[in-house]
């Protein structure tokens, strides 16, 4: 069997731990405006000024303490009096406050769905990107990565195998995703992840690419194995085996 790219190249390593996502940081602040909100609810304008003069009496009496000078709730909690007091100053007379009509809620609540969503999303990815780079590292430990043709999302799995191996390039997998760059294999098939790839493959492994390509078209029958020394260049000499790529580029009939 022809073999698709050099032989050794990355450190063999044990599959990484898998790691507990972090929980959401507490907000105190946000959870001040949530108890003001529940305490506010149902009630008028004239109830709504006497909760605000005891949140003020109960800031001035805080601001004696300096063990509370870092307190974020507080301040959160009178502030949400404040407008929800001009909220209803404004309202027609006899206005009860609602917190699921207040606009402002609202909007907080809508920004603090889209935040969960996306960290829902990057928790998801994470998770697709570790699982990914475990089969990956199983392929190469069984001696079949050369077999396998790369799917979206591998440029980032090259990253965390990266990362699993202390920040070492693997090499193996570098040559892996260069040759199937320039063989147009897998995803590279189409031209929109080849011009995305630019922007998220580090220099040497398009540089190896571009090399490759244009070896490969001006000797067609050549096998991985006699190009092996493309990928030490694009390594060890980055910008000369640019150089030669553009240089061959321009000898095209």
């Amino acid at each position: 069997m022809t073999r698709m790219w050099p032989p050794g190249g990355g450190t063999r390593r044990p599959l990484a731990p898998r790691v507990a996502a972090p929980r959401e940081p507490v907000d105190p602040a946000r959870i001040g405006r949530r108890v003001v909100r529940r305490r506010a609810k149902g009630m008028d304008a004239g109830a709504v000024a006497a909760a605000l003069e005891e949140a003020r009496f109960d800031a001035r009496q805080a601001s004696r303490h300096e063990d509370l000078a870092d307190d974020v709730r507080g301040p959160a909690e009178l502030a949400e009096w404040e407008r929800i007091a001009q909220l209803l100053a404004d309202a027609a007379p006899g206005t009860v406050y609602d917190p699921d009509a207040d606009g402002f809620v609202r909007a907080e609540l809508a920004a603090e769905a889209a935040a969960a969503a996306a960290r829902e999303a990057e928790l998801r990815e994470a998770a697709r990107i570790a699982a990914r780079a475990d089969e990956l590292q199983a392929l190469r430990e069984l001696g079949t990565l050369e077999q396998t043709e790369p799917r979206p999302g591998d440029e980032a799995v090259r990253d965390e195998l990266t990362r699993r191996a202390g920040g070492y390039v693997q090499a193996d997998v570098d040559a892996w995703l260069a040759h199937a760059l320039a063989a147009h294999l897998g995803h590279y098939r189409d031209p929109a992840a080849r011009e995305e790839a630019a922007g998220l493959l580090t220099p040497s492994v398009l540089t190896h690419a571009a090399l490759l390509a244009e070896l490969a078209r001006l000797v067609p029958d050549s096998d991985m194995d006699q190009l092996a020394f493309a990928a030490r260049l694009a390594t060890t000499e980055p910008e000369a085996a640019g150089a030669l790529a553009a240089f061959l580029t321009r000898a095209r009939p």
